[in-house]
């Protein structure tokens, strides 16, 4: 499947704009992150793109999450290691993210809340003027963006890549569709 027939689906399936937002900026972080240690750009960004395709078809029930969506995916064909990522995605099943797609997903997933929320708390609420430096100066306070596992972006390291690389390359990722994603 290319990216604008996967497109097409997520808008079929996803009415809030940003769920569609969160889903863009996870494909561009995962097409960079392939990009960076040589992966497949393509089907590394179509797994960002999908891979909450089923969130409000659960209604955000997360025992359900990514089930529902591994099978939406499996049935557009486009791979079983794009199903297999999006399935082990979600914490709530216990699956091992075995795979480097799968650990990608799994840290890009969360580094877009904490890479948005900086955006949006800067007087202007864009990610232009966002710096390595102040998402690292929220990073360490607890309670910003308290829903954002920090555990889980720093599973970055498994991919081989330094917290502060992971960052700045997730930064760039988002500030390269910063049109798309209205930040």
């Amino acid at each position: 499947m290319d990216r604008e027939k996967a497109f097409l689906k997520v808008q079929e399936n996803v009415g809030s704009q940003n769920l569609i937002k969160h889903m863009l900026a996870t494909e561009a972080i995962m097409r960079a992150l392939a990009n960076r240690i040589g992966e497949d750009e393509a089907l590394w960004g179509l797994t960002g793109l999908l891979h909450d395709i089923d969130m409000e078809i659960c209604d955000g029930d997360m025992q359900s999450h990514s089930k529902i969506g591994a099978q939406m995916i499996h049935d557009m064909d486009v791979g079983v290691e794009v199903v297999n990522a999006v399935l082990r995605h979600n914490e709530a099943h216990g699956y091992e993210v075995q795979t480097r797609l799968d650990r990608a997903l799994f840290c890009s997933d969360a580094l877009t809340g904490l890479i948005t929320t900086t955006a949006l708390v800067r007087p202007d609420k864009k990610i232009s003027s966002v710096e390595l430096k102040s998402i690292k100066k929220k990073y360490k306070e607890k309670g910003f963006a308290a829903g954002v596992s920090r555990e889980q972006i720093e599973t970055c390291r498994n991919l081989g890549l330094e917290l502060d690389e992971f960052i700045e390359l997730g930064l760039k990722a988002m500030q390269a569709i910063s049109d798309e994603l209205g930040l």
